[in-house]
């Protein structure tokens, strides 16, 4: 074993421990990273990089985003609009065997283009729908994995935080990856839509049918879930026609989404306030990662074990999608036991330099931005695959009846859904660069 990967081994081993030992994960990629810094070049050149490193990371204009698809999410989720989304789905339909499920599902989609954070889409819907659907008498296991699953939608439907810190990370162009996104996040909606229906096929009983809407209902439900809508499409269709950038669109979403609020009257001051400090805590936990990450990802550049791991691999002669499937199964590991934006942080230092070194007979950009769509889908599936699910953890917060097996039990049908995704946007990596290819 080289010198090199000894020290980036004590590095990671180093940092793990820390992690485990409950400390913060950006400071323990920051200790770390700044250990193995001093330790390579000298305190006095240590010094000198974290002088200037702080002060650029976080003057970088894209990183503005973060922050304001955040904070959109929050005004939506505090303003009731996630309330009006369930209740335009219900009245869609509800009133057919399983209807309500599907009903979380499309919400979830449609709160996702307006949200980019999977625990707050669970969490509202936790509180939106969960009522409904036990109201209803659907199975405790089926309603709470149902809403779990349903908010991995609010990363993998375009805006998601995760992506722009992807191309943050990978320095790629973020509203190409918006595009690249939709495809199969709209496939993911639809294979929930599929499970649900062979599930009320399979196990009737478990999803009964709720009645149906008088008509005014139902067009009172809808009128009043088209300007989330609108919302939605214009900081989408924004950033895919070109006339915002993802900063503009996202500044946009959050006048739009607070000026809806404040005319429905349904957000107060106190919400306004807890919004923008749950938006500060929020962004000030992911920027702490991202500067931990900057250090530590210095530290592996000084002992150039990323491109020596890569050099390796590559004298393998391993299959490109060889490689490509084991990075993948270490993702999804790793993000069974992880956070999903530090395992991202953590991996890329060493996964990307791997992957773009491959040939899948692809343009090296095209590459890239796969990728990171692969990743998300993975980063999607540790989020509510046993056995640290967040998603699944967050609504056995709010249902503190159901057991977290039978809510896991719940999951597993959306879960092969997802490994069969995965196997199919991994296989065609068109399913993820048309939209690119046209719109790009």
């Amino acid at each position: 074993m080289s010198e090199e990967f000894l020290q980036a081994g004590i590095g990671f081993g180093a940092m793990l421990l820390l992690i485990v030992l409950r400390a913060p994960v950006g400071l323990a990629m920051l200790l770390v990273g700044a250990v193995g810094y001093q330790q390579i070049v000298g305190l006095d050149v240590l010094l000198n990089y974290l002088k200037a490193t702080p002060y650029h990371l976080f003057a970088n204009y894209t990183l503005s985003v973060i922050p304001l698809f955040i904070l959109m999410g929050a005004i939506a989720e505090r303003g009731g609009l996630a309330r009006d989304l369930f209740t335009a789905a219900q009245a869609l339909v509800g009133a057919r065997r399983g209807g309500l499920a599907i009903g979380v599902i499309g919400a979830c989609a449609a709160f996702g283009a307006v949200c980019g954070s999977s625990v707050a889409t669970t969490a509202t819907f936790a509180r939106a729908a969960l009522p409904e659907l036990r109201r209803y008498n659907y199975a405790p296991g089926l309603a709470t994995g149902t809403i779990a699953v349903g908010g991995t939608l609010g990363i993998l439907i375009p805006p998601s935080v995760i992506l722009v810190v992807y191309a943050i990370s990978t320095e790629q162009n973020i509203a190409k990856l918006f595009m690249a996104a939709l495809i199969p996040g709209l496939l993911a909606t639809f294979s929930y839509v599929i499970a649900i229906m062979i599930q009320a096929r399979l196990r009737p009983e478990s999803m009964p049918a709720a009645p149906a809407m008088s008509g005014p209902e139902k067009r009172a439900a809808l009128l009043r879930v088209l300007p989330v809508l609108s919302i939605a499409v214009a900081v989408i269709g924004g950033i895919y026609g070109g006339i915002f950038t993802p900063t503009e669109s996202a500044a946009i979403g959050v006048v739009a989404t607070l000026a809806v609020a404040l005319a429905r009257r349904s957000l107060s001051l106190a919400d306004f306030v807890a919004a923008l400090r749950g938006t500060a805590e929020t962004t000030a936990m992911i920027f702490a990662i991202l500067l931990g990450a900057e250090v530590f990802n210095a530290f592996l550049a000084l002992t150039q074990a990323p491109d020596l791991l890569a050099l390796w691999i590559a004298e393998q002669s391993l299959p490109a999608y060889g490689v490509l499937a084991l990075l993948l199964a270490s993702y999804i590991v790793l993000g069974a036991v992880m956070d999903e934006l530090a395992m991202i942080l953590l991996t890329l230092p060493v996964f990307f330099p791997v992957v773009t070194a491959l040939d899948f007979g692809l343009t090296p950009e095209e590459t890239a931005i796969w990728f990171g769509i692969l990743v998300l889908i993975v980063v999607g599936i540790g989020l509510t695959a046993p056995p640290i699910g967040l998603n699944v953890f967050v609504v056995a917060g709010l249902a503190r009846d159901v057991p977290m097996a039978k809510i896991y039990r719940g999951v597993m049908p959306y879960l092969a859904m997802d490994l069969l995704r995965l196997v199919l946007c991994t296989a065609f990596p068109a399913l993820s660069l048309l939209l690119v290819r046209w719109l790009g």
